[in-house]
């Protein structure tokens, strides 16, 4: 029922504006003059997202359609190329930027049918958030107040189209600075305090990785140190824990900062440590009118039965659980996203298409 041809050259025309996070101003307006002419009425916020509502011709209940404009690193000069078998993908010098162009172009061709063929529809509100990727921050800033809606469908999962995310991980991001003291290693290394060896020490006795079915723990950057020959003074660690219980995640970070305050102490040194929540867990009911609905259209589609998984990413639905929005993330034509091998094929891209019309007229 998608116009397909329209699909796809809105997809090459949308994914060859730059729009890497916090630079997402040139697709905002494209996006802009795109839902005007669709008669959505739309502003656009501080932090940079883009809100368009369009009243209902039916009495059902407002429903939210949202995906975000920015993409990850490198995403300059982005040039997709559509090969003879559907399938679209980068030149291989950029990300390709699907994540998350295809779930912007299957809410446009849904609302594009929509107008065309003067379907009923509830009221329908769509927001296109900036600055999704480095933890939702644009979404974070956005006035929940203007939302209508308590029922959502994030177009931002990879998998099959007909495959939903019900639940989502806490996100915390953790910093320590460990403090030692400086000392010539040749001549005075009994002066210094290691602020490295601390730092190894702790990291020793702690688990990282898998530290349960549900919960993560990672620390990915560490610096310090003023040159080979100088006992470091002081050293700072980056990571993050993630886990689908909020509370685990945040005694996982008690649990850190306890051990690097431990052996810091009796060697002379101190610790600082400072967990940051970014994102906050989630589980939408199986049994909500949500993802009811969604089941329902899938199905209805032949692309069911509908898969309901688990993730262990975060994304603006995060955000809108956490304002009392039940929504899900849905699958919409995305693979090997965040590397320059991402890709994405006509087939699953009218399939999201057709899905999020379905969403958006169906009855109940």
């Amino acid at each position: 029922m998608v116009n397909r041809g329209r699909l796809v050259s809105a997809f090459l025309r949308l994914t060859g504006i730059d729009a890497e996070s916090c630079e997402e101003a040139e697709l905002a307006a494209e996006l802009t003059h795109r839902l005007r002419a669709l008669g959505l009425t739309v502003s656009r916020d501080a932090a940079g997202n883009l809100y368009g509502f369009l009243p209902g011709t039916t009495d059902g209940a407002p429903c939210l359609f949202t995906a975000h404009m920015d993409t990850v690193r490198p995403g300059k000069g982005k040039r997709a190329v559509l090969s003879p078998d559907g399938t679209i993908r980068s030149d291989g010098s950029t990300v390709l930027g699907a994540d998350d162009v295809s779930g912007l172009v299957s809410i446009l061709e849904a609302l594009t049918m929509i107008r065309e063929k003067a379907l009923p529809h509830p009221p329908l509100e769509v927001l296109f958030t900036a600055a999704e990727e480095p933890y939702s921050r644009g979404c974070a800033s956005f006035d929940f107040s203007n939302l209508r809606s308590r029922m959502a469908y994030v177009l931002d999962l990879t998998g099959p189209v007909g495959t939903a995310a019900v639940a989502a991980p806490s996100i915390l991001s953790v910093e320590v600075t460990v403090h030692g003291r400086a000392a010539h290693a040749g001549f005075a290394p009994e002066d210094g305090v290691n602020a490295l060896t601390i730092a190894a020490r702790a990291l020793a006795a702690l688990d990282a990785g898998r530290t349960a079915p549900d919960t993560t723990v990672n620390f990915g950057l560490i610096a310090g140190g003023g040159g080979k020959n100088i006992v470091p003074a002081e050293v700072s660690i980056r990571g993050e824990i993630r886990s689908l219980r909020h509370n685990t995640a945040i005694a996982q970070g008690e649990r850190i900062r306890r051990q690097f305050q431990r052996e810091a102490q009796p060697l002379g040194g101190r610790a600082e440590v400072t967990v940051t929540e970014e994102l906050r867990a989630y589980r939408i009911p199986e049994a909500s009118p949500t993802v009811l609905r969604f089941r329902r259209a899938v199905e209805e589609l032949g692309y069911g039965p509908a898969r309901l998984v688990t993730t262990f990413g975060g994304s603006d639905n995060n955000r809108l659980a956490a304002h009392g929005v039940q929504g899900i993330v849905t699958a919409c034509a995305m693979e090997n996203v965040h590397t320059t091998e991402e890709y994405t094929t006509v087939m699953e891209l009218e399939r999201s298409a057709a899905l999020t019309l379905r969403l958006m007229t169906m009855e109940g």
